[in-house]
């Protein structure tokens, strides 16, 4: 592992410039890093690629046995329930309007639609779940117009301080074929600029790898160019502290389940083709395919011969298999903090708090991604503030707010039943807001109180009830006042 501040201390003595061999121990230092997360997404795709799904590779030596390979993607499941738990409901950008004029927060909600802020949250949130940390860069169009992408995590090398927790430096590099050569480009990020560097891919000779030699090239007519922010543009979403995967600690309990399911279903079809033994005789290869296709096989034997043909059949101890699957799922569910929607806590009549309990391993996960996603929304706003600000609009990072809302099954008999209850006990702006579906408490406090405005024949502070003492809405309660 690179001691980075030595590496910060080398740059900056170098006059803010990195030195080819630095580039190349940071790639090599990161390549077991950079390996895993490849295999991780690979894995997450199903693909069937020497570093995806391990089921798919494996290789009996008897080729003669029947080897199925059938995965079972419970990594994938894992992730995609977090992302739809924790970004069903997309995050709220907002600044406060009593600061900022309309026409600023028309600005960011611009930004949010014409960088599909939506969809690339839940992107690199799926990255970082699946890798340990997602990437995002941002950038100038040249057309005036500031954007942000999704980068592969792979492809990216932070450089830190042991002593801060930002970047001091970043760089993105990938792997290029032009003209039948193999190369490594890198793009270079300090503070104010962006450097271009390439080299040839590193061979193995006598059994060492070679050093990549790094030079500079000309892009877009520079071998560097300014970026437009102060402050490094690309930025790292992390999973957790220590940046790994939601699936991590569980792959090898998936692949004993994965082995497991195709050994049973390669058995059962080896089963389907009982195996066949032949007592006092040894038959040819030519009758022994023959009584394979038609199932059946003749003999002649003399009297008191002990010539005989029967099938074998293996005994399969279902229940212990079934018992076996069983636990390896709980354990997988168990180690990655999901959800067994299997349980009896989210079918029937079963209450929300029941089912919110059956959540709490998930919701603790997702408290902890979370936190990280924000803190690295904060650091994304810190630096295009700086951009903005050259364009004309001053923005205050620490000023934006990221509300989260989980998605989550609303049990809305219970609130509301809880919520008469407490009528009287606790102010009605701590009432109102227990309700998961209401998100901003002020703004339904000035709605009820229109609304009364509105009907002063009805007090929509007081629960209405019909006439056998029933709660009903306000909505009916004016129709009935109107009628009356």
């Amino acid at each position: 592992m690179l001691n980075q501040t030595v590496i910060i201390e080398q740059i900056r003595a170098n006059g803010n410039k990195v030195m080819s061999d630095i580039l190349n121990d940071l790639i090599k230092d990161h390549k077991i890093k950079h390996d895993k997360m490849i295999s991780n997404y690979n894995r997450y795709q199903a693909s069937k690629a020497p570093d995806g799904v391990p089921i798919f590779s494996r290789k009996f030596d008897d080729t003669s046995k029947i080897d199925r390979h059938i995965n079972n993607p419970f990594d994938a499941g894992i992730i995609d329930v977090k992302l739809g738990f924790m970004l069903g409901n997309p995050i709220i950008y907002e600044l406060d309007e009593d600061k900022y004029s309309d026409a600023i927060r028309d600005e960011l909600t611009n930004f949010n639609k014409l960088n599909n802020t939506e969809d690339i949250d839940g992107e690199v949130l799926k990255m970082a779940s699946i890798c340990g940390y997602g990437a995002r860069l941002l950038y100038d169009n040249h057309d005036g117009e500031i954007r942000i992408m999704n980068v592969s995590p792979w492809e990216c090398i932070f450089v830190k301080d042991g002593s801060l927790n930002e970047a001091q430096y970043a760089m993105r590099y990938y792997r290029i074929t032009e003209n039948n050569k193999k190369r490594v480009y890198v793009e270079w990020y300090d503070d104010t600029n962006i450097s271009y560097y390439i080299a040839d891919e590193s061979e193995v000779v006598n059994g060492i790898e070679t050093k990549l030699a790094f030079t500079q090239y000309i892009k877009n007519g520079k071998t560097f160019q300014p970026h437009m922010f102060d402050g490094i543009p690309l930025i790292q979403f992390n999973n957790n502290e220590e940046m790994q995967g939601d699936c991590e600690k569980v792959y090898e309990s998936i692949d004993a389940y994965d082995r497991t399911i195709s050994d049973i279903n390669s058995e059962m079809e080896q089963n389907r083709l009982a195996y066949m033994v032949f007592f006092g005789m040894m038959p040819d290869k030519q009758t022994r395919e023959e009584a394979k296709k038609t199932g059946v096989y003749g003999m002649i034997g003399g009297v008191g011969s002990n010539d005989d043909v029967k099938f074998i059949t293996k005994e399969m101890h279902d229940a212990a298999v079934e018992h076996h699957l069983d636990r390896l799922e709980d354990n997988i569910i168990r180690g990655a903090k999901s959800v067994n929607f299997k349980d009896e806590a989210f079918g029937g009549n079963v209450s929300g708090v029941a089912a919110k309990y059956k959540m709490l391993a998930l919701e603790s996960k997702s408290i902890i991604s979370e936190r990280k996603f924000t803190a690295a929304l904060r650091s994304q706003y810190k630096v295009l503030a700086t951009a903005w600000k050259k364009l004309g609009t001053t923005i205050e990072y620490l000023d934006m707010k990221f509300t989260w809302t989980r998605n989550f099954p609303v049990d809305m008999l219970n609130e509301a039943e809880t919520s008469l209850k407490l009528k009287g006990l606790i102010s009605d702006k701590t009432r109102i807001g227990l309700f998961s579906f209401i998100d901003d408490v002020e703004a339904e406090l000035q709605l009820m109180e229109d609304e009364e405005a509105a009907n002063p024949m009805i007090n929509l502070s007081e629960p209405q009830v019909d006439e056998f003492g029933n709660p009903i809405t306000p909505a009916v309660a004016g129709v009935a006042q109107e009628v009356v």
